[in-house]
């Protein structure tokens, strides 16, 4: 018996006589309270606005029940108490707004407790109305399991050569994950036309699509790994062998993170989107300013939505870019009512309690605006601080660009005290756009540790001995003698003519 199938039976012993099913496949919803309904020989009857109301998928039952009251209404004039008859109502959110509805739905649910009839509202958002939500118990219809996918994916691949196998099958079952039955069948079939077997090409194609239509996440697929990124190497080493390990089923213990923080430019991003190809998992990406909602209550409800899609996405990577710019108003004090407060604590809750294989990578460019609840153990596995890259990263970064804007590699590398690898990339790239050598470019680029030298620094003192070194692991120390000098010295550089005057 499906999950469903199993919390529908407990409730329906218990008596719950109104339930609500946040369902986004009503059909096969449906089909397995049928399968339970037929195994312990319940009555069953569905309404929708389009075909009135029908009992087990028969034929309409009651000529005159096709407005919504009228189905609440058949309910309660039936008078067989022998056995248990639940109504499926679909879609009723739409109609449930009504005075004379909500009292009807009412009535029918208290008078349920004595004659064993169940008003079962199956929609895929739950709007309960101030007067119900004591008499309603919500159940979420879960998206296919790995398993039912897997049966899905074998009723289709039904040739030899089109069934994925070994490795393939795990990649393929990995990017169905979180699609629902109807989408999951699309994806198989359309791999199936465009490649003669199922192959996760097609299926990542779909998921993007669905993930644009609920508006909350993003899906990053780069085509770049760890070899594409200079630099970060503890950062790199701690964070792969923790994913590659999660994959280990002897182990029990999960991954759960890292906050990143750095200055501007310094490739956290970059970081994240190349660790999604280099571990094998999806990066999604959660942008919070799409969470907001006009309506009371709806970004709260947008936030706790994208939260279940992410679970359901497992296992994959989730990318929460500039996170205490898209929380600023947290602490208090944004003059939204607490809306952000609200937001805040439900991916407090999440980050400490969520169970699913999820690896959430946050950066910051200002730690001093989050609250100091928000690094605490158990929500990240650690805090990083990206420092300005080292002299060896810069060359190495140096050479990546170069090589992919087609520089020469005779030519003379510009004074580079204090880039970011932004920085690098923006020189390399206007050389190449303007047919100009490379020290000529340079004068185009400004560097944040010049433009902001006082938050760097102010940044690198909090990072001290609070944060771990992305680069050479261990603690963070400020006084690495491999750094550059410090703003003041770069400001009296740059006052006398050095590459970033102009």
């Amino acid at each position: 018996m499906s999950t469903l199938g199993l919390r529908m039976s407990e409730l329906v012993r218990a008596c719950f006589t109104g339930i609500w099913i946040k369902s986004y496949e009503p059909d096969d919803a449906i089909a397995e309270l049928t399968q339970l309904c037929r195994s312990e020989n319940w009555s069953l009857m569905t309404w929708d606005i389009a075909q009135g109301l029908k009992s087990n998928g028969d034929q309409p039952t009651v000529t005159d029940a096709i407005d919504p009251i009228g189905a609440v209404k058949a309910l309660s004039a039936m008078t067989n108490d022998d056995i248990p008859t639940i109504l499926v109502l679909r879609s009723y959110h739409r109609f449930i707004g009504s005075g004379e509805i909500v009292a009807e739905v009412a009535k029918a649910v208290t008078q349920g407790k004595v004659h064993r009839k169940f008003v079962v509202i199956l929609s895929p958002v739950v709007q309960l109305p101030p007067e119900l939500e004591r008499l309603f118990v919500v159940v979420d219809h879960e998206p296919p399991t790995r398993d039912e996918l897997r049966e899905l994916l074998a009723g289709i691949a039904t040739d030899g050569d089109e069934m994925p196998t070994g490795n393939m099958l795990e990649s393929v079952l990995d990017a169905a994950v979180g699609l629902t039955r109807y989408e999951a069948e699309n994806a198989f079939s359309l791999s199936l036309i465009r490649h003669g077997a199922v192959q996760p090409d097609a299926i990542w194609e779909l998921k993007t699509q669905a993930l644009k239509k609920s508006g909350l996440l993003s899906l990053c697929r780069s085509e770049s790994d760890f070899s594409s990124l200079g630099g970060l190497t503890a950062l790199k080493a701690f964070t792969k062998r923790a994913l590659l390990r999660a994959g280990n089923a002897a182990t029990l213990a999960k991954p759960r993170g890292v906050l990143l923080l750095s200055p501007p430019g310094c490739g956290k991003s970059e970081f994240c989107k190349s660790l999604g190809k280099e571990v094998g998992r999806p990066v999604l990406t959660l942008d919070v300013g799409s969470l907001m909602g006009s309506l009371v209550g709806q970004s709260e409800e947008r936030t706790r939505e994208a939260l279940r899609i992410i679970d359901s996405m497992a296992p994959c990577v989730v990318m929460i870019d500039e996170i205490e710019k898209a929380f600023a108003g947290a602490s208090g004090g944004s003059g939204d009512s607490g809306v952000t407060s609200r937001m805040f604590g439900s991916l407090l809750t999440w980050l400490n309690d969520h169970t699913s294989d999820v690896f959430v990578v946050c950066t910051a460019n200002d730690v001093s605006r989050l609250p100091p609840e928000f690094s605490r153990a158990e929500r990240f596995d650690g805090v990083f601080f990206v420092d300005l890259p080292s002299r060896s990263q810069k060359d190495a970064i140096w050479g990546m660009y170069r090589t992919r804007f087609g520089i020469s590699g005779d030519e003379n590398l510009p004074a580079d005290d204090q880039w970011t690898g932004a920085e690098i990339r923006s020189c390399c790239r206007l050389s190449a756009l303007l047919d100009v050598p490379l020290s000529q470019a340079s004068q185009n680029v400004v560097p944040v540790a010049v433009t902001s030298a006082e938050s760097v620094q102010r940044l690198r003192e909090w990072a001290a001995g609070r944060c771990l070194d992305a680069e050479a692991g261990g603690i963070y120390s400020a006084n690495h003698s491999d750094k550059s000098t410090n703003g003041a010295t770069v400001r009296r550089r740059v006052s006398r003519g050095g590459p970033s005057a102009n």
